[in-house]
């Protein structure tokens, strides 16, 4: 199977705020092989259906507003992939599931914050591809089987990058302990996906403890959804684990080659 991450993206500013989630992205990219590009499922790219972004070069978006102003004067000139965006598109259409390309979407904040610590040359080149918000989960577990596919046979990683837990009214001060809504929903998350059960993933709404609270909105959840799919039962492992903010988790999940990597190159 293709290696597989779901990021746990958290605030823009952790590009320039220590935190535990911040030096672990950063020893990621010291530690593990380095992708002749990246499939990057970004909660801040929600559209009905699979929109692909196509740009050669695509530009940094500062999708946020009131951080410090040298957040906002930081670029991330990663290259596009867009004859790879049009294949997939293809594939994608070849399989029944309606897709459509975006030559101007540039890389949202859920893709440049963590892969600039990931990756900070921005030398991997990278395809932005939405949430599918009007989908079923079912819809979106055979998207995401489909993407698995392709990254596997195309040499790609599959990145979900999203938050394992995102209710931001409840935030707390950094540094507070994780309240017990937040660690019950983060542990279920961990356990269906190291057990890759995709049955608990397409009734998550209604299986998980707290699902409403730990995501008041879905689509900080649905690239750990598409990334676990797309792995079909194989399991994904928990890299790294720690809260920001009280209450949202930072949590990291690779698929088993990856994290065989991470364990062997401690």
């Amino acid at each position: 199977m293709q290696p597989s991450l779901f990021i746990s993206h958290g605030s823009p500013a952790l590009v320039i705020t220590d935190h535990p989630a911040r030096d672990f992205l950063v020893a990621l990219g010291q530690r593990l092989p380095r992708p002749q590009g990246a499939l990057v499922i970004s909660a801040h790219f929600e559209t009905p259906g699979v929109t692909l972004g196509s740009a050669m070069a695509p530009a940094t978006l500062h999708d946020f507003y009131g951080f410090p102003d040298s957040l906002y004067q930081l670029r991330y000139p990663a290259p596009g992939m867009p004859d790879t965006a049009r294949q997939l598109a293809d594939t994608l259409q070849g399989h029944g599931i309606a897709a459509s390309l975006d030559p101007e979407r540039p890389l949202d904040h859920g893709i440049w914050s963590p892969l600039s610590l990931v990756w900070p040359k921005a030398e991997v080149p990278l395809l932005p591809v939405s949430v599918p918000m009007a989908m079923t989960a079912q819809q979106q577990l055979e998207v995401a089987r489909r993407l698995g596919e392709f990254a596997d046979a195309h040499g790609l990683w599959l990145i979900g990058s999203g938050a394992a837990t995102h209710n931001l009214g409840d935030r707390r001060a950094e540094g507070s302990p994780p309240d017990a809504w937040a660690l019950a929903f983060h542990d279920w998350a961990c356990e269906v996906a190291e057990r890759g059960d995709l049955a608990a993933l397409a009734d998550w709404q209604r299986q998980a403890p707290q699902a409403r609270h730990a995501h008041p909105t879905p689509e900080h959840f649905l690239p750990l959804l598409m990334v676990v799919g797309a792995m079909q039962g194989e399991p994904l492992r928990a890299l790294h684990q720690s809260f920001s903010f009280g209450n949202l988790s930072m949590l990291t999940l690779a698929s088993q080659a990856l994290a065989d990597q991470w364990s062997a190159s401690a």
